[in-house]
């Protein structure tokens, strides 16, 4: 059979006295799921007249012992460099800030860590385009950078964001290339971070008839096309 444990309150209304029976229960069952509590109210009190009299409400709260919330999935970071620890520890306080709940995923290799967070709607993570996981993942570079000897690339990702956003650009590169060798004359794109204009000059390297060149000042820096 399985053990049941209960919490009986009081409190001025039958609200309060729910929320006082609920801390108690919190206090015996670790990770308590409260979406599987059950009440039952024993009274609902009395105030008397003019105040004279006062009955607090009273009530019961009851919970399966095994009524647990899961144990947080454990984190492999035992191997982790200090560098992964780092954006690790900036990730998960600028994530807090912006109340969010996410898992940080760790990938590095010598030339580059890329930090990716998984987990329910991270739209406000993203940004309108991008612009405010770029201005963290610039945060997080600036502070577990270290010495120009030992820089790595830093990428934050969230959602597949930057496989989509690789897509978009790349698609945008190929658009702007056909137009050029059209019409002949040069097509300006979008303001790009540095690394999204990078992407775009390297799939248009090898593409005949067209060359790449960087204009106007950040953060509006823009890739230009042209003819060859």
């Amino acid at each position: 059979m399985t053990e049941e444990v209960t919490a009986e309150a009081t409190g001025e209304t039958v609200g309060e006295a729910k929320g006082n029976a609920l801390r108690d229960l919190e206090r015996q069952v670790p990770r308590l799921d409260k979406s599987a509590v059950r009440f039952q109210v024993l009274s609902e009190g009395e105030r008397g007249l003019l105040g004279v009299g006062f009955t607090p409400a009273r009530v019961l709260a009851a919970v399966s012992a095994e009524q647990t919330e899961p144990e947080p999935a454990p984190r492999e970071d035992i191997d982790e460099s200090d560098l992964a620890r780092t954006v690790r520890e900036v990730l998960t306080h600028v994530t807090a800030a912006l109340g969010l709940e996410c898992r940080i995923e760790i990938a590095e290799n010598d030339e580059s860590l890329t930090a990716t967070c998984t987990g329910g709607d991270l739209g406000i993570l993203i940004g309108k385009h991008g612009q405010t996981i770029d201005a963290i993942q610039t945060l997080v570079g600036a502070i577990a950078g270290g010495g120009p000897e030992e820089r790595k690339e830093i990428v934050v990702d969230a959602s597949d964001y930057r496989a989509r956003r690789r897509s978009t650009i790349e698609s945008l590169a190929i658009s702007a290339a056909q137009e050029v060798v059209r019409t002949g004359t040069r097509v300006a794109l979008e303001p790009m971070s540095a690394a999204e204009r990078k992407l775009a000059h390297e799939r248009l390297a090898d593409e005949d008839g067209v060359t790449t060149v960087s204009e106007g000042a950040e953060p509006n820096r823009y890739l230009v096309v042209e003819p060859a």
